[in-house]
């Protein structure tokens, strides 16, 4: 009995590893490829599409590794459909890579492995960006890209590595790009700018012009346009989501210096704002034009959400400088968001930053010189852009001092309840380095610094005492560098 009983066991357990098998075999030939083509979007050489055709409707994959070695990627899973389209980004240029498309379901289904070449980089984007004589630590610079805007026609915004090459790039033909920042979203936020009414002095300057730019009187007329009219975003794979002309949107149709989305997608930016001023020359009475900022909300289609005029918190009886500097009386150059989501303002002209109440629009205190804290006199800035919180809560900024000739990062620590500011990071570009215009500096995630040197051309990541460990060239001036972190594509690939 008991012997019969293994047989009929035996038996069972053989139908049933027969059965799976059966299974296995229609479930993995339920979904089969009907089809993959590639192409290169834009004939880019450092991207490809790939587009598959499915049998029945299914999530896909895609797993990539360039020929001979042994780091592999993959695409994240598709949405369940028929016709997929897969974004290989992010590749070396004149590279052969091999693949493979992974139907993924419980069991897995993979295509035979496939090839296709990388060609060589174009012409147009083979931009000398390093000098030998100059430092190129890979290491400083960390696993990240930056990102670059070029403001002339054809506007583009490039990512950069650390060897000098273009990964990655986004062209607008019919108009410049002023400046690029990454939203929460994981997208591109980019200011675009008509380059004909701009002041044309995008060249690097030399060491000798800059110290001659510096004997001259610190405002010499209007500082430029320095603006945009429209405004785009782009994700990491290259698609306009939306691009919003400004015109009737805002006052004189355009927004300045700088821009940012919110966690609910709202735009926020800095626009011209006028205010008629009546005041006594030679015993006459007067009237003028100020010209001030503001801040103002937008949505993506450009439509006004909330608005904020400095000439609303302005007393104008106490202001000196008005006939002076009236044409451009603040020049607010940066726009951020506190950690309680309040503004922060760069107000140039008064060499101070401001924090600006979200709701009210009330200004809650001035950092800076003569502003509303204690701090020590050699941390004092002026002309500064850049304001941000850093990834170690202080305040930061890039000083182009006009008046210590010197352009430095800075960071701070702020103390609102006894109203006292500590250094915390204070590091100094060389003489030649300075630029009085323009700039940024900011914490990466190694602990290093990204200084922007505009008027010189120079990218610099700098360690916190100011030496230069990695330099980029730029044959035009860059006007703000950001960085993108590696984790910026975690939405489309990941190392295996």
């Amino acid at each position: 009995m008991k012997r019969k009983n293994r047989i009929w066991i035996g038996a069972g357990v053989v139908f049933l590893v027969i059965l799976i098998g059966a299974f296995r075999i229609w479930y993995v030939q339920s979904i089969s490829i009907k089809s993959i083509k590639l192409t290169s979007p834009h004939n880019y050489a450092f991207q490809e599409k790939v587009d598959v055709e499915l049998s029945r409707p299914a999530s896909l994959y895609v797993r990539y590794w360039k020929k001979g070695e042994q780091e592999k990627y993959r695409t994240k899973p598709t949405a369940k459909a028929i016709k997929h389209s897969v974004d290989l980004l992010l590749l070396d240029t004149n590279s052969e890579y091999e693949y493979q498309v992974v139907i993924d379901r419980y069991i897995n289904s993979n295509s035979k492995v496939l090839s296709f070449q990388t060609r060589e980089q174009s012409p147009w984007l083979d931009i000398n960006w390093m000098l030998d004589s100059r430092p190129h630590d890979p290491e400083a610079f960390g696993d990240g890209l930056l990102m670059i805007c070029y403001a002339r026609m054809p506007g583009y915004i490039a990512l950069v590595d650390h060897q000098g090459a273009i990964r990655w790039h986004w062209q607008v033909d019919d108009i410049g790009v002023r400046a690029a920042t990454l939203t929460p979203r994981g997208t591109i936020l980019a200011m675009l700018r008509p380059p004909k009414k701009d002041v044309i002095d995008d060249k690097p300057k030399e060491h000798r012009k800059i110290l001659e730019e510096i004997q001259k009187p610190m405002r010499r007329g209007k500082i430029g346009f320095a603006g945009g009219t429209a405004m785009a975003e782009i994700d990491l794979t290259g698609k306009i989501r939306w691009r919003t002309s400004l015109q009737g949107k805002v006052e004189k149709d355009l927004i300045h210096h700088d821009i940012r989305m919110d966690e609910n997608n709202n735009i926020h930016t800095l626009y011209r704002t006028e205010k008629l001023y009546s005041h006594e020359v030679d015993g006459q009475s007067v009237r003028d034009t100020l010209v001030g900022d503001g801040i103002v909300v937008l949505d993506t289609l450009g439509n006004e959400i909330w608005k904020w005029s400095v000439w609303d918190h302005w007393d104008l009886e106490k202001d000196s400088l008005l006939d002076e500097f009236g044409y451009d009386r603040f020049h607010m150059n940066a726009l951020n968001f506190d950690r309680d989501g309040n503004y922060l303002l760069s107000v140039a002209m008064e060499d101070q930053i401001w924090k600006v109440n979200a709701q009210t629009g009330e200004v809650m205190w001035k950092f800076g010189k003569n502003g509303d804290f204690k701090m020590d006199p050699s941390a004092l800035f002026s002309f500064q852009h850049a304001i941000h919180v850093n990834a170690e809560g202080d305040y930061m900024l890039f000083d182009n001092n006009l008046f210590r000739e010197e352009s430095r990062a800075l960071s701070f620590k702020l103390d609102t309840l006894t109203m006292t500011a500590t250094t915390k990071i204070n590091a100094p570009l060389p003489t030649e380095k300075y630029t009085s215009r323009m700039g940024n500096a900011y914490l990466l995630d190694n602990g290093n610094l990204l200084q922007t040197s505009s008027k010189t051309g120079s990218v610099l990541i700098t360690d916190r005492a100011g030496e230069i460990l990695w330099e980029l060239d730029s044959p035009y001036v860059p006007y703000r560098m950001e960085y993108l972190p590696a984790s910026c594509w975690n939405n489309y690939f990941t190392q295996e």
